[in-house]
């Protein structure tokens, strides 16, 4: 045997679908033959889906209830599409490279999340996400353009390199909402797939699509999995020149993938809370609080007299009953759990201490108010402080909103996305919240390269790019953070690994080896591009075989060529001509769980095959295990 290729595109969002059906409902599958591998391969058996679901399920009618709009069919394929790009590192514009679990990526982030679904699906705890508004003015994405169709468009800054288009999104536009929806739904339908089954995602939107927004997340999270719909104050004072009503906040839309799971960590408690525990009778279990033990509409069997302790007779008031049965209040009276008053002659009401609260914090609540998380104006001039008081971005969130979204539904530990992520406020409020509460809270930001203005402030002052201010943003706040707690913050990552999106590292082979001459029947053996080197050839392969871009790397040199080691083994590599004994030897030493070479490493099969034969001795793989662990590229 010799060792396979490597499947270099991202997941198959179909695939996907049918794995998941698999799961809960093998009997409507069944084999077929595949007519140009001849194969067979699994599929859905419709009948049999149907007697399944029984009455469940409806064909398209006129009038059933769903939301749509032109170009959302084609938004769904698009979720279903692999992509065959790629995330190459940037070590030079990275901070800590070697030791940062951090990640900013650069790219259309349609295209970034699929390429992270097999290294981080089911992997992130908490998704905020500040999408454009569609106010006329703001960048849109429109996925299905391609970039040989125009070359204008590449002219004029329209698309970039890639192909990805980018315009504003004028009313003039005939389907101004219709491309909006198709843009957040594809993507919303992606990111789902990253979050973990207690995951919960945040959404900033204003008036203009809050409403489209919540329908399209009631369809793909759940109408039951909708946790709230928080109302941020973001402006304080009128703005006089309004026609109308002066706009003075936002919605924050917050989605869990599933809301059973999902669990609310609270608000931190305020000293001002706290003050309201106390201990007059020197309870052991510590400061209590007690809260009225009636309720209403009465329950008949809840209606009797207590004694209070000076002897005094108390019913419920009128209407109303006690929520303690006879013996559940018997018990908590035996367990001095009752609390009459300091003169034993007051209404009993049930002692509640602070020590046995189900969760640390306070419940939030759906207002938040711009004294409690700042606002607009005021994170403007925050970041504006960070640059030396220059003004290079408009609008930013403030990083005390994002923190209380990251500490309401993450644990200390977990890996928080944005992918719309602008200046990086939530890059900011995790290395803040970690610095606070001794977290090591991850992220992975994703922002489209979107140029900044030629007159403004920002392209002046050498910022020609939005990730370009936002990677300085990252590094100015780290540093300013540590600066603040140089004692508690010596261990803080505030570091980061920088890829950006970008073509196939491989060149496309479409012809038959007839059709070439002998000057290019090189590519056949050495298919890679000439601009690639070892590092994006090793991430490419990591984001194809699902293992995390955060994770530790070292590398080093046997018989004059390189070994690339990831976190201890978990993927070891070589990529260069002519591997000897030694670098297999080499390599097996490490105990790997996959190995890695480029097809151009072996100048015959048999070498090819001698090397798989080598390792599978040398790791006591089984010929299953070795197929699946040891792949080329």
């Amino acid at each position: 045997m010799k060792p396979n290729k490597l499947e270099l595109n991202s997941v198959d969002g179909t695939q996907l679908n049918l794995e998941a059906l698999y799961q809960i409902a093998p009997s409507c599958f069944t084999e077929v033959k595949d007519d140009k591998t001849g194969e067979l391969r699994r599929v859905v058996n419709f009948t049999a889906l149907r007697q399944l679901l029984g009455d469940n399920a409806v064909e398209d009618t006129d009038e059933m209830y769903q939301f749509t709009w032109p170009g959302k069919q084609e938004a769904r394929r698009e979720v279903a599409r692999p992509t065959t790009k790629t995330l190459r590192p940037v070590v030079e514009d990275s901070v800590d490279w070697d030791n940062t679990q951090n990640l900013y990526i650069e790219g259309d982030n349609l295209e970034v999340l699929k390429l992270l679904q097999k290294s981080y699906m089911g992997k992130v705890k908490m998704i905020y996400i500040d999408p454009p508004y569609n106010t006329g003015n703001d960048f849109v994405y429109d996925d299905d353009f391609a970039a040989s169709q125009d070359d204008y468009d590449l002219f004029a800054g329209n698309i970039d390199e890639l192909g990805n288009r980018y315009r504003k999104n004028t009313e003039t536009n005939g389907r101004f909402h219709s491309d909006w929806c198709s843009m957040m739904y594809s993507r919303l339908m992606v990111a789902r797939s990253l979050l973990t089954e207690d995951g919960v995602i945040f959404i900033s939107i204003d008036d203009n699509e809050q409403k489209n927004l919540k329908n399209i997340c009631d369809e793909i999270y759940g109408s039951t999995n909708f946790l709230a719909q928080v109302i941020w104050e973001r402006a304080f004072s009128p703005i006089n020149l309004m026609k109308h009503f002066s706009p003075s906040h936002d919605y924050i839309l917050v989605y869990a993938k599933n809301g059973e799971n999902a669990v609310c960590n609270g608000i931190k408690r305020s000293e001002e809370a706290n003050d309201r525990y106390s201990n007059p009778d020197n309870d052991p279990r510590g400061v209590w609080s007690s809260s009225d033990i009636s309720v209403g509409p009465a329950i008949q069997e809840n209606v009797y007299t207590i004694t209070t302790p000076s002897g005094r007779e108390v019913e419920p008031p009128a209407g109303r009953s006690w929520s303690l049965s006879r013996k559940a209040f018997r018990e908590r009276l035996q367990d001095n759990r009752i609390w009459f008053g300091p003169d034993g002659n007051g209404v009993p009401r049930i002692k509640r201490f602070l020590s046995e609260l189900r969760k640390t914090g306070v419940t939030p609540m759906t207002i938040w108010k711009h004294t409690e998380v700042d606002h607009s104006q005021g994170a403007t001039q925050k970041l504006a402080k960070l640059f030396d008081g220059k003004k290079y971005f408009d609008y930013p969130k403030p990083v005390t909103l994002i923190q209380r979204c990251i500490s309401l539904y993450s644990n200390k530990d977990s890996l928080i996305l944005d992918f719309f992520s602008g200046s990086s406020t939530t890059a900011h409020a995790v290395m803040q919240l970690n610095a606070e509460d001794g977290g090591k809270r991850k992220y992975i930001m994703v922002q489209l390269p979107e140029e900044t203005p030629e007159d403004s402030e920002a392209r002046k002052a050498g910022y020609n790019t939005i990730p370009e201010i936002a990677k300085e943003r990252i590094r100015r706040a780290g540093k300013k953070i540590k600066e603040e707690s140089p004692l508690t913050t010596q261990n803080l990552d505030t570091g980061f690994r920088v890829f950006r999106l970008a073509d196939s590292n491989f060149e496309e082979v479409k012809k038959a080896p007839e059709e070439y001459d002998q000057s290019q029947l090189d590519l056949f053996l050495n298919n890679v591009k000439s601009d690639r080197t070892d590092l994006d050839l090793l991430f490419g392969a990591m984001l194809s075989w699902g293992v995390q871009l955060s994770l530790p790397m070292t590398s080093e040199e046997v018989d004059g060529k390189m070994i690339y080691s990831v976190n201890d083994g978990d993927l070891v590599a070589c990529f260069a001509d002519d591997i000897t004994e030694n670098i297999v030897k080499a390599m097996a030493d490490k105990q790997p769980l996959r190995v890695l070479f480029r097809d151009s490493c072996f100048a015959r099969d048999d070498a090819k095959i001698n090397v798989f034969e080598t390792l599978k001795q040398l790791l006591d793989w089984s010929e299953e295990e070795a197929i699946k662990n040891i792949k080329v590229i």
